[in-house]
Parts: structure tokens; C-alpha cells; sequence
């Protein structure tokens, strides 16, 4: 029986059963797309093998899209229900959105060098990225210096919601800025006369698993497991405060 006030995440014997589940499902999705990009899908015949990098990068930047939606879900319904449990996701949307934010630039980064000779350029998708990841570790900085509780979370709720503006620009801004030279995937483009998905044999059947994984079950089963970790913190914190009033 659950006791009053207890989160049901925690107490709801079914949900551990079913976490580790999904950890399970997720690292072997995770390699059965590894092994779909690395020895599956074709090699491209202008990039090379480097082009397979393309198969965490994109998905990566979904995933972090997945994770910053859950924050402004969660910031939305703490300022309308003042549930701590949605600030909980909340912050463990900003969190791994920006683990995976910062996959999405370093294998970018990688992807570039022999690209285009450079492991960085001021691109308007580059600097568009880069600002996201600078916005939510920003949120992280800023929510460590804020004491009040109540304050705290009603503040980085609106600030988790005003975030994803930056994500969004992310999204779209190759399609709308002409002169970026970032690679359109879907579609032709100045950049990409075919399309990675007309030019390379096995894009679809090697992205398409990986796109859901980094969609569902990647930030999902890592946002519970933040989620858990911060009710053990906040548990330890409340002991430490009890011993010392004691």
C-alpha cells in the first residue's frame, strides 16, 4: 500500500520492474544501431566512412529535442499544478537534453575535420547549437545559485519554457538561412543535391531504429533514472538537515 505523500515512482512496485526493463531494451537497441551503421548501411561514396558518425549525430540532437520538450512539460505543469515532481523532470530534461546536446556537437565536430578541414566553423547551425547548449548550462549555473526552494522552481520552470526557443532555431534554421553549408538529411538541398538518404545505400534501414531509440527510449529511461537519483538526493538532503537540527 502506498503511504500518503510518497511518490509513487518510488513506491509503485511495478515501476522498478519496468525501468529496469526499458534500461535493458535500451542498451541493446543501442548496439543493435550501432551495428546497423557501422556494418549494415553502405558507405557513402563522397564522405566515407566518416559519413557513419552521421548515425549518433542526428539521432543525438533528437534526443536532447525529446529531453527539452519534457522540460517545458514539466515547467508548464509546475506552474500550473506546483507538483515537485514535474520540477523533478523538468530538471532531468535539461540535464540529459544537454548530455545529448553535447554528443551532437562533438560528433559533429569529428564529422567536420575531414569534411571540411576544420573541427569548427561559425556556421549559422554550429552557432545555433552551440547556443543551446550555452542556454541550458546556463540553467544549470543558474538554478545552483538560487537558494529558495519555491522560487527556485518557479523560476527555472519559465526559464526551461523560453529555452526551447533555441532549440527550435536549431531545428530550422538550415531551411531557413541560405547560406549555412550544413547538410540538409531529408531532401535535396544547395548543400546536398540527393539527399543522404537517395545517395547512400542502408540510410533508412540504419537511421530509422536509431532515430526512435534517441527519440523514446534513450532520454526517456535516462530522464527516470535522473528522476529516482534526485528523490535519493533529496531524502539524503533531508537526513543531513534532520541530524544537524538534532
Amino acid at each position: 500500500m502506498t503511504q500518503r505523500g510518497a511518490d509513487p515512482l518510488m513506491t509503485a512496485s511495478p515501476q522498478p520492474r519496468l525501468l529496469r526493463a526499458l534500461t535493458i531494451l535500451t542498451a541493446l537497441g543501442f548496439a543493435g544501431t550501432l551495428v546497423l551503421g557501422l556494418f549494415v548501411a553502405g558507405t557513402d561514396i563522397q564522405q566515407g566512412q566518416v559519413q557513419r558518425i552521421f548515425y549518433i549525430h542526428m539521432p543525438s540532437f533528437f534526443g536532447a529535442f525529446t529531453a527539452f520538450g519534457a522540460t517545458v512539460l514539466g515547467g508548464l505543469i509546475y506552474l500550473w499544478r506546483g507538483s515537485e515532481a514535474w520540477d523533478r523532470i523538468a530538471l532531468a530534461g535539461v540535464e540529459v537534453g544537454l548530455a545529448f546536446a553535447l554528443i551532437n556537437l562533438l560528433t559533429g565536430a569529428i564529422w567536420a575535420r575531414p569534411i571540411w578541414n576544420t573541427w569548427w566553423t561559425w556556421d549559422p547551425r554550429l552557432t545555433s547549437a552551440a547556443v543551446m547548449c550555452l542556454t541550458y548550462a546556463a540553467y544549470l549555473m543558474l538554478r545552483a545559485g538560487i537558494e529558495n526552494r519555491q522560487r527556485r522552481r518557479s523560476l527555472m520552470s519559465v526559464y526551461g519554457i523560453l529555452a526551447f526557443v533555441s532549440v527550435l532555431l536549431t531545428l530550422f534554421i538550415i531551411r531557413i538561412v541560405p547560406d549555412t553549408i550544413h547538410p540538409v538529411i531529408i531532401g535535396a538541398s544547395p548543400q546536398n543535391a540527393q539527399g543522404t538518404f537517395e545517395a547512400t545505400s542502408g540510410v533508412v534501414l540504419a537511421l530509422m531504429p536509431s532515430l526512435i531509440l534517441w527519440l523514446t527510449l534513450m532520454p526517456i529511461t535516462l530522464m527516470w533514472h535522473r528522476y529516482r537519483l534526485a528523490l535519493r538526493q533529496e531524502a539524503v538532503d533531508a537526513l543531513k538537515l534532520k541530524l544537524l537540527g538534532g
